[in-house]
């Protein structure tokens, strides 16, 4: 892959410690134990670069921007940054100048955030560098990668089983049946302290009370009151209005009575 003319910016950490390390006598790798942690080298800002496929670790001063040392970066994890064994906020960075000549020193963060943000920058990069590397393979030996044949080869067949298609259509163009309603009214005993209320069904309706149909009665309005019986009927009729009157006995005429007898009154609707 042909590097890009242009320099990107991976990371920027305006916080990182320089620190002189000792050469390492075993393979068992870096300890940060082993530096003088509270006496750093160098302190100022640290910057993540990539141009094509290299990264570039720089150490700049904070203010003017100026480059302390750079690390060029051509894999990772590798040898030019190496992570110690007893800390995640120190690294063992390989520094390089112009003429070739190379060192390791360590390098260090405050926040245990930052020296994450260090670590997945530099694998972000690099995760990208293996991804474009293959897009180039594959794009210069395109018939190296397998082919996905949908056809049908000669003489094979496809069997379609439209009996349970049909079937199933059916199923569902029938809907499901809805339950019956009861056709009742259902009423709810009144609050505690309120006054019952009767509630007057459309006319050919009737009230389900206790599980039985009642014919309700029709409250009389303000201009309109109870038409009198006449007195031809009045002894037939009043023995279903009034069930406590017998009809052998004579019933007295409305607006006469005798004395120490009680008032026959009219039934008062809605109360």
């Amino acid at each position: 892959m042909e590097e890009s003319g242009y320099e990107s910016v991976l990371c920027v950490k305006p916080d990182v410690h320089v620190y002189r390390i000792p050469p390492r006598a075993t393979n068992r790798g870096y300890r940060a134990a082993e530096w003088q942690l509270d006496q750093p080298s160098w302190s100022g800002r640290l910057r993540i670069t990539a141009k094509g496929q290299m990264a570039y670790i720089k150490l700049e001063d904070r203010t003017s921007g100026e480059l302390f040392a750079q690390a060029p970066v051509d894999q990772f994890p590798g040898t030019a940054v190496e992570s110690v064994t007893d800390s995640s906020r120190y690294f063992v960075i390989r520094i390089e100048d112009g003429n070739g000549r190379r060192a390791f020193i360590g390098i260090g963060f405050g926040d245990r955030g930052d020296a994450f943000d260090f670590n997945v920058a530099l694998q972000d990069h690099f995760k990208w560098v293996k991804q474009q590397c293959e897009f180039a393979k594959q794009a210069q030996n395109p018939d190296q990668s397998p082919k996905l044949d949908l056809g049908f080869k000669e003489g094979q067949t496809i069997k379609l089983n439209i009996a349970n298609m049909k079937k199933k259509e059916g199923a569902a163009g029938n809907p499901r049946a809805r339950p019956a309603s009861t056709g009742g009214l259902s009423l709810l005993p009144p609050p505690p302290g309120g006054r019952t209320s009767t509630l007057i069904p459309p006319p050919g309706e009737q009230l389900s009370v206790g599980g039985s149909l009642v014919q309700p009665a029709v409250a009389p309005t303000s201009d309109q009151l109870p038409a009198r019986p006449n007195q031809a009927g009045f002894s037939s009729d009043l023995s279903t209005i009034f069930p406590h009157v017998t009809s052998g006995k004579e019933l007295p005429h409305l607006g006469q009575r005798k004395e120490g007898e009680a008032f026959l009154s009219w039934p008062v609707f809605g109360a």
